[in-house]
Formats: C-alpha cells, sequence, structure tokens
C-alpha cells in the first residue's frame, strides 16, 4: 500500500509540473493536436499508401489497422478504467485550482489508461512495422507522442495513465501483427515508393502546420 500510494504522489508530482509548463500558444496548439478528427487526413493518407502499394491485399492490412485500434480501445476504455476507476487529475477533488484546463475541457470521469495514448501508440507501432521506412515510422511516432503528451498538457491524463496507454498499444500492435504473420505473411512485404511515403509524411507537416496557425490566430 505505501509503494502504491509512492508511485501514485511521484506521478501526481510529475503531473503538476508537466502540467504547470503552459502558456497561451501551447493551449491553442494542444487542445487542437488532441482533436481526433483533425488527424482524418493522415489516417486517409497512409491507408491510400497501403492501397497504391499492396492493391487488394491492402485490405488486410486496413483491417488489421483497424482491429488494433478497436483492441487498444476496449482494452483501454471498455476493460481497464471501469475496473480501476482512477479519477483524472481534472476531476480529483484533492488538486481542484492546481490543474491547468483549457477551454473547459475536462475529459471522462477515469483516467487510467489513456485511450488516446494506447490508441495513437497501437496504430504508430503496427503501421510502423507495416511501412518499413524511416521517415514514416519518425513521423508516425512523433506525432504519437505529441498526442500524449497534449493528454497530460490538456490536465486530463497523469503520466502514469500515459505509460499504461502506450503499453496497451504496444500489446495490441504486437498481437496483429504476430496475427499477420501467422495467417497472412504474403502481404507483409511492403516496398512503397519513396514518393508514395512522403505523402502521410507531408500530410502530418501540412496538418501540423494548419495547427500552429490556429495557435497563433487564437492568441492575437
Amino acid at each position: 500500500m505505501e509503494l502504491i500510494q509512492s508511485l501514485n504522489l511521484f506521478d501526481t508530482e510529475l503531473f503538476l509540473f508537466f502540467n504547470g509548463m503552459h502558456n497561451s500558444f501551447f493551449d491553442g496548439f494542444m487542445y487542437a493536436f488532441t482533436q481526433i478528427f483533425v488527424w482524418i487526413p493522415l489516417y486517409a493518407s497512409v491507408i491510400y499508401l497501403l492501397i497504391k502499394t499492396k492493391k487488394y491485399d491492402a485490405l488486410w492490412l486496413i483491417l488489421f489497422l483497424v482491429l488494433c485500434i478497436v483492441i487498444c480501445d476496449q482494452i483501454s476504455s471498455g476493460l481497464i478504467k471501469n475496473t480501476v476507476q482512477r479519477l483524472r487529475p481534472s476531476h480529483e477533488p484533492s488538486l481542484n485550482g492546481m490543474v491547468h484546463l483549457v477551454n473547459g475541457y475536462t475529459g471522462g470521469r477515469f483516467g487510467f489508461v489513456s485511450s488516446h495514448a494506447a490508441n495513437t501508440f497501437g496504430f504508430a507501432l503496427l503501421s510502423s512495422l507495416l511501412i518499413r521506412n524511416r521517415n514514416f515510422a519518425v513521423m508516425i511516432v512523433v506525432w504519437s507522442l505529441i498526442n500524449c503528451y497534449s493528454r497530460v498538457y490538456l490536465g486530463v491524463h497523469y503520466p502514469f495513465d500515459i505509460a499504461g496507454g502506450l503499453l496497451v498499444g504496444t500489446f495490441a500492435a504486437t498481437v496483429c501483427y504476430i496475427a499477420l504473420l501467422k495467417f497472412k505473411p504474403e502481404v507483409l512485404n511492403i516496398q512503397a515508393d519513396a514518393s508514395l511515403v512522403r505523402i502521410p509524411v507531408f500530410t502530418f507537416l501540412l496538418t501540423v502546420s494548419g495547427i500552429i496557425i490556429y495557435a497563433l490566430l487564437a492568441i492575437s
């Protein structure tokens, strides 16, 4: 029990440290970055890359990417959150007045583990295993990690919530990749043209540029 209390205290102090480092620009940037709909073009560009590279076999890859996100979401939101029932910092009475929130956003009641962290990292890890390209891997992992940090910045998750989500995402991506290796190994030999790989990378950079402009306009 003392160990759990010590870990919880450390997690809270770590959260307050990172959550306390805020300014008007990053309020807008992180709030926009964490929105799911903002990244629809990125998801679409990854699907386009897979279809152009693997044709009809891409259906298997897309199916398992979707399955990976479903597994992440069900384990994190459907199972762990309702079982552990750890309050988000934005709902923790003892932290009332100490948490920096943006636009009144508080999230749901329970936060362990982070679904955002699980879903984005699961997608990032599995897609980087399917699309063996260093530039793509760096881009998609950076995208996931900024998403993870945004949850702490916005005051809706503790760092340990994020760490738990990363573990769930790793588990789901690994299970899906092993399943593909076992049942459909022929679809894993992806050698995408460099010009195709640039599409999701460019989409990511364009979206981030739009978010930066949004954040700058919000403080002007």
